[in-house]
């Protein structure tokens, strides 16, 4: 077992030696916290984790001293089943048993909302000899990979509201093709961006990505379990802004960060982004890299997930796609519907791994 195990006795006097579970995530191929990797083999690798094929369940929660641990068990589908009646509303006692932890690790690496009452504020355990540092969510004052892939999960979550903000009727440099394999390069109008930017790169600044927060009550109840809201009583996101959407082109074909400034053609990134992905259906990349998911309360309409080196893609394969980067703080680029993105998100939707 690697790191401490949170559920062994603790050695302070008068501490529980019981875990109070908050809330828990999956870590499987198919689905796992965007904010730990690109990709399922370096999610695990920040954790310390052997990518284990089957996955692994996380559960957070706090010691009886107050302090934070991430317990990483080896049964997915108990997790599973927990996340399942959470987000039904339903009541359910996640207790792990003892035999199923693989690892116990101090701190958290999501924003966890969620306090156990009678307890201390949450905070790092306190370090024994050969621990590893405490996990830590990114920080929301710095854009980053972190940031950018959790940024690209709030789009998938809150497609329509994004969709809604593009329009596909108006002209765009599309008009302009040229025969052959390369698509037309997008307009250059600015896409809609999470956060304050120049008025000639927006048209109107839309809501703040914020890293979410895993999802949990205000006053959980004193023991090992709790009730998650379901998400019929989430609140909606507001609607964001953005001008129409135009295909990117094929270009910078190495792979290269881009040389020209983003400022001056803001869909150069996308178009490396693009480039690569066409990439993936030639060389397959590291599994999880490219995954697809659906609910029925999205009607069965599959969102697809793409991450890669400074880039991550949101599209519905028979829509369009957004693009976050590395390189522009906060902005979402659209990009529609053209000639060849259809063929591109069929290729990666028949390769994604999908939750089973």
């Amino acid at each position: 077992m690697a790191g401490t195990d949170p559920i062994a006795e603790a050695e302070v006097e008068g501490a529980a030696d019981a875990l109070y579970v908050l809330t828990a995530a999956l870590l499987t191929p198919a689905r796992f916290p965007s904010v730990l990797g690109d990709d399922y083999p370096a999610a695990c690798a920040a954790l310390g984790l052997r990518p284990a094929a089957e996955g692994y369940g996380l559960v957070f929660g706090q010691d009886g001293l107050g302090a934070r641990w991430t317990v990483v068990v080896d049964d997915v589908s108990l997790v599973a089943v927990a996340i399942a009646s959470w987000d039904c509303g339903m009541a359910y006692d996640l207790s792990p048993d003892e035999d199923s932890v693989v690892a116990g690790l101090p701190g958290w690496p999501l924003a966890v909302v969620t306090r156990a009452p009678g307890l201390p504020d949450p905070h790092d355990p306190e370090p024994q000899e050969g621990d590893p540092a405490p996990l830590v969510p990114p920080s929301g004052d710095v854009w980053g990979p972190a940031q950018r892939r959790l940024g690209a999960d709030e789009v998938g979550r809150h497609w329509a509201s994004w969709r809604s903000q593009v329009t596909d009727d108006e002209p765009t440099a599309a008009a302009a093709t040229s025969a052959g394999d390369r698509t037309a390069e997008p307009s250059g109008g600015a896409a809609p961006s999470t956060t304050a930017t120049p008025p000639e790169r927006s048209a109107a600044p839309a809501p703040a990505v914020a890293p979410a927060a895993v999802p949990g009550e205000a006053a959980p109840r004193p023991m090992t379990w709790f009730e998650r809201p379901s998400r019929a009583r989430a609140t909606p996101a507001p609607a964001p802004q953005a001008p129409p959407a135009a295909e990117a082109t094929e270009a910078d074909r190495s792979g290269a960060a881009p040389t020209a400034d983003a400022a001056s053609d803001p869909y150069a990134g996308v178009r490396r982004a693009l480039d690569q992905l066409r990439g993936y259906l030639e060389e397959p990349p590291p599994v999880g890299r490219v995954r697809s998911s659906g609910t029925e309360a999205d009607g069965g309409v599959r969102t697809l997930r793409a991450d890669g080196p400074g880039w991550s893609l949101v599209a519905r394969p028979d829509d369009m796609a957004f693009v976050l980067l590395d390189e522009l703080p906060g902005e979402v680029m659209p990009v529609a519907r053209g000639p060849r993105l259809p063929a591109l998100l069929e290729g990666l939707d028949a390769m994604a791994v999908r939750p089973t």
